[in-house]
């Protein structure tokens, strides 16, 4: 087992109220204050866990700049004033940012009692089926 430092604990929950403000953002008819300050918050909590530099790396690789492309720019979208079209743009680059990390957390849920019940109903079960055999993480 790893240990978690305070500043990594931080990351975490800013992470987390990021996700939340997101939610509350998409909730309350994409609210563009709610979803600007979800954004900055996930992405400062993700630098918080992480760190700065592998950050950096993470985003700007060369294969994955497109990706952070898409990202970034759905980002300044929102913070214009189109809220929807935002996030339909950063959410297109969310996938392809941390597409890696799907079939991972897939084969986590598919442990969860409740989770993984839903998730072996046939018609999600097919699609994850389809979108776990791409890019395996090993």
């Amino acid at each position: 087992m790893f240990e978690v430092s305070d500043f990594q604990k931080i990351g975490i929950g800013l992470t987390g109220f990021g996700a939340f403000f997101l939610f509350l953002g998409i909730i309350f008819l994409f609210d563009k204050g709610l979803l600007a300050i979800g954004n900055i918050l996930f992405l400062v909590g993700l630098a918080c866990v992480i760190g700065l530099e592998r950050t950096f790396r993470f985003f700007f690789q060369q294969h994955k700049l497109k990706a952070t492309g898409f990202f970034i720019g759905g980002m300044v979208i929102v913070l214009i004033g189109w809220p929807l079209v935002g996030m339909l743009v950063e959410m297109y680059g969310f996938f392809l940012l941390f597409r890696g990390f799907f079939p991972v957390v897939v084969n986590f849920l598919r442990r969860v009692p409740v989770i993984s019940t839903i998730l072996s109903l046939p018609g999600i079960n097919g699609f994850l089926m389809r979108f776990e055999e791409r890019n395996p993480m090993v």
